[in-house]
């Protein structure tokens, strides 16, 4: 009896620090830059590379927590995500084609940063692309 006990305070201990674990991640909301998704596209093929391109408005230009925000995003196996920032206030495409270039060149101008995750899984992040 005293066992039985003993095994549940340990499983139920153990299952407590798993939720907390999981609960108090951190995340996009957790850092300093206020982020803003204007525009996403996602493809629809679940079988084969995932294309997730994302346009994100920013209050700051803190690169540290662009990137941050870059790496918060999901990626799939042999898929890419990409990221591209633009200062809040500006102009900012509000819709993405399927394939490059995902928006008019005229966006290219105030664009910041450009994050990329490839289909291995490496990261680019460009401050100032398309100039």
């Amino acid at each position: 009896m005293k066992a039985k006990r003993l095994i549940g305070l340990a499983v139920g201990t153990i299952l407590i620090l798993m939720m907390w674990k999981t609960f108090s991640q951190k995340g996009v909301s957790h850092l300093d830059t206020n982020f803003r998704e204007v525009a996403r596209y996602r493809n629809e093929n679940n079988t084969g590379p995932v294309r997730r391109v994302y346009v994100v408005a920013v209050n700051d230009t803190n690169w540290t927590d662009l990137e941050a925000y870059g790496n918060f995003q999901p990626h799939s196996k042999l898929g890419t995500t990409e990221v591209f920032f633009f200062l809040e206030g500006q102009d900012v495409p509000t819709t993405l084609n399927g394939s490059a270039p995902y928006f008019s060149s005229s966006y290219n101008q105030q664009a910041i940063a450009h994050y990329e995750k490839n289909p291995s899984g490496l990261v680019s992040f460009k401050k100032f692309p398309f100039r």
